[in-house]
């Protein structure tokens, strides 16, 4: 059995800690079960943004009869769509192989790993052991239960990507970001889509305003049942049906689509991986449990990025992976302030958030100590010139420091909006000093000092 200085489980974020341990002369092996390059890379943000593209693009052009231009698509080639994204995601992933495969200084295991005993993983029956260990060994999709799921064919984000015809209908489970990019996407498309969301709230982590703005427009392009839990899916002569009950009455309703989608949250590898078996817990929901410093309660052993369940994106992942490898090699430690760490929905209007929502704020803050800030698109000259009408951007403020506390965005270009409020906040900059910037007019930047300029106290 070989012995090594660090071994790295995931070639997502993952791939940080590998380079960061190479570096500094280690013995390094890697353990990837595939697709090389991780979710990020193979089957979430990059795919699906190749995909969200063009589907702004077709968006924003049926939206353009609002300043007065008519215009007409005459062909969607959702073949060629698709293919391009394939084609940038094959392409990525052979970048990944390729540098591993030139570097003599990492061993590279290729294939499912199990610990079978303390700090001693398994590989298609070959064993290593590791002084350390960080696991970056991500989620997959969550199936949840309902009549009949084990004897249909249904599509997930991972699934959905190797399709080549647009279907004609599609039924959507699940209402947060995944799903409503999807919606998104597919509706853009030209396919007729259905949403079915258990929760009240579509992206129910997000500002309530903000959800139901989201909803009410996608509801110009797609049938959006929220308060809805799917209950059974039934094979049909042309597609499938999805039965839905009401949370509230229990009234119940069919719908029928040509394809079914389940994007109704992630699901830990933790168990694929038998974490237990070297003495490492995991909480409720079976995501690795770790302290503020990304340690397990086993020593040696660190987690992060999706693997550990919080902030799952990979922005999140690759800080994660610099602190994690610093906490590693250092007796200081650093910590990861939530709280600094933005997300962007890419929907229809794009959503972006940093920060505490308003609701948040309240559970850690008297009343008397914060203040909320609304601003319309429309409240700025290049938002009023857009005819943005319904986009706004709110603030949430500490009272005494002028502090930022959460800042939330829904309208275009919301994730570059949102940029110089999260530089401010992850240098713990006050409102002022983003005042004393001079904003470009007319730009759809002004709309953030907007907000920050129309604080009021809450009730």
């Amino acid at each position: 059995m070989k012995e090594y200085d660090v071994i790295v489980v995931g070639s997502g974020a993952g791939l940080l800690v590998v380079e960061n341990a190479i570096a500094h002369g280690l013995d390094v092996a890697l353990v990837d079960r595939g697709p090389l390059g991780g979710t990020c890379l193979n089957l979430g943000c990059i795919p699906s943004k190749m995909l969200i593209y063009p589907a702004d693009r077709i968006a924003e052009i049926r939206d353009s009869e609002k300043l007065g231009v008519r215009a007409e698509i005459t062909d969607i080639n959702f073949a060629s769509i698709m293919k391009r994204m394939r084609e940038t995601v094959s392409s990525g992933n052979q970048h990944v192989r390729d540098g591993i495969q030139l570097s003599d200084a990492l061993d590279f295991y290729e294939g499912e790993g199990q610990f079978v005993k303390d700090y001693v993983i398994e590989i298609k029956g070959e064993r290593i052991k590791g002084r350390k260990i960080f696991l970056a060994s991500g989620a997959r999709p969550l199936i949840p239960f309902m009549d009949g799921i084990g004897s249909v064919e249904y599509l997930t984000n991972e699934s959905v990507l190797e399709m080549k015809e647009r279907p004609e209908s599609i039924i959507i489970i699940g209402g947060g970001y995944i799903a409503a990019e999807y919606a998104h996407f597919f509706a853009a498309m030209g396919s007729k889509v259905t949403l079915v969301q258990r929760s009240d709230n579509l992206v129910p982590d997000e500002e309530p305003e903000i959800s139901e703005l989201l909803k009410k427009e996608m509801e110009k392009r797609l049938r959006v049942f929220t308060g809805m839990e799917a209950f059974a899916v039934k094979k049909q002569t042309s597609g499938y049906s999805v039965s839905g009950r009401d949370t509230d009455t229990g009234e119940e309703t069919d719908l029928t689509a040509e394809k079914i989608l389940i994007a109704a949250g992630r699901k830990s590898n933790a168990d694929l991986l038998k974490v237990e078996n070297t003495g490492v817990e995991t909480d409720e929901r079976n995501y690795i449990k770790v302290n503020e410093y990304f340690e397990t309660n086993k020593k040696n052993i660190w987690a992060f990025g999706d693997a550990i369940g919080k902030k799952m994106f990979r922005h999140v992942a690759n800080r994660a992976a610099s602190l994690v490898w610093h906490n590693a090699a250092h007796d200081a430690k650093d910590k990861l302030d939530y709280t600094t760490a933005p997300h962007a929905v890419f929907t229809w209007p794009e959503i972006a958030s940093v920060g505490l929502t308003e609701s948040e704020s309240r559970k850690h803050h008297r009343l008397h100590e914060l203040l909320v800030g609304r601003a319309r698109y429309y409240d700025v000259a290049r938002g009023e010139a857009m005819r943005e009408e319904s986009g706004f951007a709110k603030a949430v403020v500490k009272r005494d420091s002028g502090k930022i506390l959460g800042f939330h965005i829904i309208g275009p270009h919301a994730s570059i909006l949102i940029q110089e409020v999260i530089l401010a906040k992850a240098n713990d900059l006050d409102i002022w000093a983003l005042a004393r910037g001079m904003h470009i007019h007319p730009a759809l930047p002004e709309v953030v000092t907007a907000a920050f300029g129309n604080l009021r106290e809450v009730e």
